[in-house]
């Protein structure tokens, strides 16, 4: 590890003599300094590691000293800066750990309805707005994609564009199923029913990243329908695009536009189709929206908001919070927080360093 810190700092001060020197270029000015923020707080820790190594020998040299003061001194001298160390140590092979190169995009956010009918709709349009109120508090942006309504108020399906600071590592882990158990308004005899969702995040691709070619697509313009007045209700704007090689269908209808229709829904495609590309390249792993998502069973389920008892519980960590009001309100960061340190748990596991070592 110390020969890994050595070669980054290295690294650092190199980048510093360029960024310093004239004539740079706007996307080279750029490269440069995002590599250099990426850097510093390594360096950082790794210089504060150093120096408390530095008065670790000082404090082993008052150690060696005749008088009884200076010993006493070196003694807790010694102790201070072993566990800064240990600390610094664990928090640098957290910071050394590979990074997911989608932590810094924005996201589609996709909820769909599973299994409970309209009982299941009203629960995406609850998920939609908890991710709503979590985004405005993280000062993201929240626009619509798609929106399909169901009969009572609910809906069917949705997508959001996510915007801002690191979007897709915040919410990468809410991926899943998210089972609601509560009585329906239509129940007359106040049976408990448990109804699921299915939440995918996928990272907003940009066009250099994948290609599509314009024979691939089948482009039809339809009929808005939904929530959104009456100019959407008259208009033929909505955009329904088929990628004709595998079939994956996209509709976009929120904007008056179909220009800007088109343009978002296949912003959409090209996330998919880049998802399918790295599910088939890494099919073992089965790390992303289908497999996570699995087919909305109730079964397969990350969490669970039960209504009755005002519990929200996330399986992956036992996780039971008697805070379901809170959460809806968007208040997700506890247990986004949580699963975090969970998922770098696991992965200091998988590169050989166990937590808290």
């Amino acid at each position: 590890m110390i020969e890994q810190l050595k070669d980054i700092e290295r690294r650092f001060f190199d980048l510093e003599d360029q960024l310093s020197q004239p004539g740079l270029s706007s996307d080279r000015l750029t490269q440069l300094s995002k590599e250099h923020a990426d850097l510093s707080s390594i360096v950082k820790k790794y210089q504060q590691y150093r120096s408390y190594q530095e008065d670790l020998e000082v404090a082993r040299e008052l150690i060696g000293e005749s008088d009884k003061e200076s010993q006493s001194l070196g003694h807790a001298e010694v102790s201070l800066a072993q566990k800064a160390i240990q600390k610094l140590e664990n928090e640098l092979v957290v910071l050394l750990l590979p990074k997911d190169p989608n932590d810094e995009k924005n996201v589609f956010l996709e909820i769909r309805a599973g299994t409970g009918g309209e009982e299941a709709a009203l629960f995406v349009a609850d998920l939609t707005r908890m991710y709503q109120k979590f985004a405005e508090k993280k000062s993201w942006s929240f626009e619509v994609i798609s929106q399909a309504s169901s009969q009572n108020g609910g809906y069917k399906e949705v997508i959001y564009l996510v915007s801002g600071e690191r979007v897709y590592s915040t919410l990468k882990h809410e991926v899943g199923v998210h089972r609601v158990q509560r009585v329906p308004l239509t129940e007359s005899q106040g049976r408990l029913h448990t109804s699921a969702c299915t939440v995918a995040v996928l990272p907003e691709r940009e066009d250099i990243e994948i290609a599509i070619h314009p024979s691939d697509l089948e482009i039809k313009t339809c009929r808005s329908s939904g929530a959104g007045g009456q100019h959407l209700n008259k208009t033929d704007s909505a955009i329904r695009i088929v990628h004709l090689p595998t079939g994956v269908a996209v509709e976009c209808q929120d904007e008056r536009s179909q220009h800007k229709n088109k343009e978002k829904a296949l912003k959409v495609l090209k996330s998919r189709l880049f998802e399918m590309e790295k599910q088939e390249s890494e099919e073992a792993q089965s790390a992303h929206r289908r497999k996570q998502v699995g087919s909305g069973d109730r079964s397969q389920r990350i969490r669970t908001y039960n209504f009755p008892q005002g519990r929200i519980t996330d399986h992956r960590l036992s996780l039971t919070l008697y805070k379901l009001a809170e959460v809806l309100e968007g208040n997700l960061s506890e247990i986004i927080d949580k699963l975090g340190a969970y998922h770098t748990a696991q992965l200091l596991k998988e590169h050989g360093h166990n937590e808290g070592s």
